[in-house]
């Protein structure tokens, strides 16, 4: 078994590059955009917990998404605002494994919870009769439950192969951790390693089996309401629409940052590739609370 080399202690965050004085408005509107998540979510993480009409299934789905997106923003933001007023943007190898394990589990919960959610809405709209009997909220606490150790489990094995590498190269150019880079500055660089990180979990396990389960759910509901009345077709827009909303932009996000990890994007420009790259942890996590709170009538009517 390798060991980290005495000699690594820490890696360069390179992407930050110079700024000069706006290091200081990048660092305020970054801990506005934090302190905007932890409220929104938060709020309505209460709203649910105190509000007896709220204690549904499909609330409780939405809770875990809040509470997955402040545990999402928390694993880059107060990072990321550090970094932005440091000289040298370095980050220890145990911070920056701590990081990528945060992220990498934050990414597969949500994907797995917007599945979980994507099944409740297909059972609500198609078997309305029996939605009761299928979606019980003991079930429901039993799948959170599950999706969160799996990812925990899942991402923990993964990152294990990464921690015993012995690294020679110093240099990751992002804003944040990345495995995939990470695994580029081993001494012996380990390309099935490289490939189970990024095709087996990444693509195939955290992105595209959700993916394919929710396009499923909404093949079924689309047939469903095809033939449904227009009272059916309203109910069913208005709970979809925040989660399909959140569904395309969540694998927009990813999918970006999968392609990125490829090839250059040295095309685009800085401050728009460190948005996009950051994007799933730095708009994602504010826009879920804002589209939900505003769509859902009971949250809306909750707050009034």
């Amino acid at each position: 078994m390798m060991e980290n080399s005495s000699e690594i202690v820490s890696f360069v965050l390179s992407m930050y590059g110079d700024i000069g004085h706006l290091k200081y408005l990048y660092f305020l509107l970054t801990m506005i955009l934090y302190v905007s998540v932890i409220l929104a979510n938060t709020a309505l993480i209460v709203i649910i917990y105190v509000k007896p009409n709220l204690h549904e299934p499909m609330y409780l789905f939405l809770c875990s998404l809040f509470v997955n997106d402040i545990y999402g923003s928390t694993a880059l933001l107060p990072c990321l605002m550090v970094q932005i007023l440091s000289e040298t943007h370095d980050i220890s190898l145990l911070f920056c494994f701590i990081q990528i394990f945060n992220i990498q589990t934050y990414i597969s919960v949500e994907f797995r919870t917007l599945a979980i959610m994507s099944y409740d809405r297909y059972v609500c709209i198609c078997k309305p009769l029996h939605y009761n009997s299928i979606i019980t909220t003991r079930r429901v606490q039993i799948v959170i439950l599950v999706i969160w150790i799996v990812s925990f489990v899942e991402i923990g094995v993964l990152l294990s192969f990464t921690i015993r590498l012995r690294f020679c190269g110093t240099v990751i150019d992002k804003v944040c951790c990345v495995n995939h880079l990470v695994l580029e500055l081993a001494c012996s660089p380990n390309k099935i390693l490289s490939y189970v990180n990024d095709v087996v979990f990444g693509l195939v396990l955290i992105v595209t089996a959700p993916l394919v389960f929710i396009l499923f759910t909404y093949v079924k509901i689309f047939s469903v309401c095809l033939k449904a009345s227009k009272d059916t077709k309203t109910k069913a827009f208005d709970t979809c629409t925040p989660h399909l909303v959140s569904i395309m932009s969540f694998v927009f996000a990813c999918f970006y940052n999968l392609i990125t990890q490829r090839f250059e994007m040295t095309f685009i420009p800085l401050e728009l590739r460190v948005i996009l790259l950051t994007y799933p942890l730095l708009i994602q996590p504010m826009l879920n609370p804002l589209i939900y709170g505003l769509k859902l009538s009971k949250i809306r009517q909750a707050f009034s």
